[in-house]
C-alpha cells in the first residue's frame, strides 16, 4: 500500500500537473467505436495522456495496466464495461492514483453508482472539475470487487450471454438471457450470518453488493457505495414463477422488489454458506466457491466523481 496525498492534493495535482494515462478496452460493447473519441475530448479538456492504450485482446489487459501505472500517472482513466473496470479496481486499490472512469459497457453499473454521467464528453469533464474521493471495496474471500458477489441463475447468465446480443439489446440482454435459463435451475439454500445472527432463504438468486446498481438498475435508494456497508438481498424466492416476475418487472421498469417482500440483511461483513456449494461470480469472474467470508474495506480506492458525490 504506497502513501496516499489528500485528496484535496491529489485533486489539485490532477488539474495542475493532468498527469494521466488513457486505456480503453476496444472489446467492451462501445469501446471499439469511443476510443478516438476519447483521446479527442480529453485533449479539448486539456489532458495529453502521457500514454495511451487501446486494448484489444481483454487478456492482456492485467499487464497493461501495470504497465501504465508504472508510469506514476496521478489519473488513470479507464474506459470498458464493469468486467473491464472492476479489473482496473484490483490494480488500483489502495494506491495513490485515481481512477477515472468512461463509462463504454453494457450495465455501466460501477459508473452509475460513482453518480458519473453515462454521456461519454460529460464523463471526460469530471475529470477536469470533479474531485478524488475514497470509496469502498467489497472483498470476497481474497478478491476485491466493485459491484457485486452473486450466486445462483446469474453466475449461468454470465457465461451464456451472447455478445451480440449486449451489443443490440444492451442491459436487456441479461434478463432475457436470464428467462431461458430459468426453466432448469434448481433452487438452493443459502445462510448469511451477519453480527451473530442467522439469515436462511431458498432462492434461485442471490446478491451481495458493495454499489448502488445491478443489471443498469438502482437496487434501493438508500444503499450507497461510500457507506462502509454490504448489502445482501434476493431476487425473487424459490418459485420459479416469483422470479420470473421480477426480473419481468425489473426489464420492464427497474422497479425493485427487495427479499420476496421482506427485509434487505446488511454488514460490514458476512458469512455465506450455500447447499449445495456454489460458484460465486464476483464482477464477473467465477473464481471462488461457497462458503465464503464477504466484507466491506472502506476507502480502499481512490476515484474521480462529480463535485456532488457525497463522499464520506
Amino acid at each position: 500500500m504506497s502513501e496516499l496525498r489528500t485528496k484535496a492534493e491529489h485533486t489539485k495535482a490532477i488539474r495542475e500537473l493532468r498527469r494521466v494515462v488513457l486505456v480503453v478496452n476496444t472489446r467492451s460493447r462501445r469501446g471499439r467505436h469511443r476510443y478516438f473519441e476519447a483521446l479527442r475530448l480529453m485533449q479539448a479538456e486539456g489532458f495529453r495522456p502521457m500514454r495511451t492504450y487501446a486494448v484489444m485482446d481483454p487478456s492482456r489487459l492485467p499487464e497493461i495496466l501495470i504497465e501504465a501505472l508504472d508510469l506514476q500517472p496521478d489519473l488513470l482513466v479507464v474506459g470498458g464495461g464493469d468486467g473491464t473496470l472492476s479489473g482496473a479496481v484490483k490494480h488500483v486499490a489502495h494506491r495513490d492514483v485515481a481512477l477515472g472512469v468512461l463509462p463504454l459497457g453494457t450495465t455501466n453499473n460501477f459508473a452509475r453508482s460513482l453518480g458519473l454521467p453515462l454521456d461519454l464528453a460529460m464523463a471526460i469533464k469530471v475529470f477536469s472539475r470533479g474531485k478524488v474521493a475514497d470509496i469502498d471495496l467489497g472483498m470476497a474471500g481474497d478478491q476485491p470487487f466493485a459491484n457485486l458477489a452473486s450466486f445462483g441463475v446469474s453466475v449461468e447468465v454470465a457465461g451464456t450471454v451472447k455478445p451480440w446480443l449486449k451489443r443490440i439489446l444492451g442491459r436487456a440482454a441479461y434478463p432475457l438471457t436470464a428467462l431461458s435459463i430459468l426453466p432448469r435451475h434448481t433452487p438452493f439454500r443459502a445462510a448469511i450470518t451477519v453480527d451473530g445472527r442467522r439469515h436462511e432463504l431458498l432462492t434461485h438468486q442471490l446478491n451481495i453488493a458493495n454499489g448502488r446498481f445491478h443489471g443498469g438498475w438502482q437496487i434501493a435508494r438508500d444503499i450507497s457505495i461510500d457507506n462502509r456497508r454490504l448489502v445482501a438481498y434476493q431476487l425473487g424466492s424459490g418459485k420459479r414463477l416469483r422470479l420470473l416476475a421480477e426480473t419481468l418487472v425489473r426489464a420492464a421498469g427497474g422497479r425493485w422488489r427487495s427479499l420476496a417482500g421482506g427485509p434487505f440483511v446488511t454488514g460490514t461483513e458476512m458469512l455465506l454458506e450455500t447447499d449445495p456449494p456454489m460458484p460465486a461470480d464476483v464482477d464477473g469472474e467465477v473464481l471462488l466457491r461457497t462458503p465464503l467470508t464477504i466484507k466491506a474495506i472502506p476507502n480502499g480506492l481512490r476515484v474521480m466523481v462529480p463535485p456532488g458525490f457525497v463522499d464520506t
